[in-house]
């Protein structure tokens, strides 16, 4: 049955409350992705009913509500059912030697409309599948700070996302020296559960991380299965994997990291699933975590 706006945000105002109280450090988001078939309405209202406060949109949802409704409208929603947006998808083709015109025009149209929705913060991973020499580091540099350039009028800082499997940007290590180099304020790395558990990344590379450094966390597990068999999509719900999340979670603590765990999946039972139902389960096996880790 449809909730009215009531039902809502009474079940979305507990856990903000019980944050307020416990002072927690970071906390809990919903990756639109992890629901991508239900689209931009029906996943918050989903998300709002299971009592989840943060969403990170990604653009084809917001570009379809948008087109039908308005981006007024897109704000309002999310007012009305208690949910911030707090960072997006879609910066692909950017972390390159040399990105095309195309990838940095959609960067900047992308940077418009996520000011208009009050996100400060767009992921841009690094998909690369090509070969690389160590010339093409400097040039890598380059792009992004043009790429920093380019969002600097709307606020909104790109986020470098290493991806498992990447030919350039692939590890912990090389997104913190390349966004350091890059050394522009809209330019800054971010931590992903899932390709750091299942890719070359090692526990110690954490240690290579500054004090407030990391600028957004995407949150799962990594399946017990052969890590041959792993794949982008091989995503598992936090705690149904094999990876020390409460260890990991205490080093971003110590790495004075406070923002958003955003639990990104691509399974498809879960993309075609109940938002609320998704959300729900997330928040029930998260949160346990989180709290053991002294981070919520």
């Amino acid at each position: 049955m449809p909730l009215n706006r009531r039902q809502l945000l009474l079940g979305a105002a507990l856990p903000a409350a019980v944050r307020a109280q416990s002072g927690a450090k970071m906390y809990l988001c919903m990756h639109q992705t992890t629901t991508a078939a239900a689209g931009y309405r029906r996943s918050l209202e989903g998300y709002a009913k299971a009592g989840i406060r943060y969403v990170e949109v990604i653009p084809p949802h917001v570009d379809e509500f948008v087109k039908q409704e308005g981006m007024p409208a897109a704000r309002r929603l999310l007012t009305d059912l208690g949910i911030k947006a707090v960072a997006s998808g879609g910066g692909r083709g950017v972390v390159q030697p040399k990105p095309e015109r195309a990838a940095l025009e959609e960067i900047k149209r992308l940077g418009e409309t996520l000011a208009a929705l009050g996100v400060d913060r767009m992921v841009c991973p690094c998909n690369t599948a090509g070969k690389f020499t160590l010339d093409d580091y400097p040039r890598t540099v380059d792009s992004l700070r043009q790429v920093g350039e380019i969002l600097k009028p709307y606020k909104v800082v790109a986020m470098v996302e290493f991806m498992r499997g990447s030919t350039l940007v692939g590890t912990l290590p090389t997104a913190l020296k390349v966004t350091r180099e890059v050394n522009h304020p809209n330019v800054m790395p971010m931590f992903d559960f899932y390709h750091f558990g299942a890719g070359l990344s090692r526990l110690e590379d954490l240690d290579l991380v500054r004090e407030g450094e990391l600028h957004h966390v995407h949150f799962q597990d990594v399946p017990d299965i052969p890590r041959e068999l792993l794949d982008n999509g091989t995503r598992d719900v936090p705690g149904d994997g094999v990876l020390p999340l409460v260890r990991i979670l205490q080093i971003l603590d110590r790495k004075k990291y406070r923002g958003p765990l955003s639990v990104e999946l691509f399974y498809p039972h879960l993309q075609k699933g109940d938002p609320f139902e998704v959300a729900r389960r997330i928040r029930q096996q998260s949160e346990p975590i989180m709290k053991r880790a002294g981070v919520a």
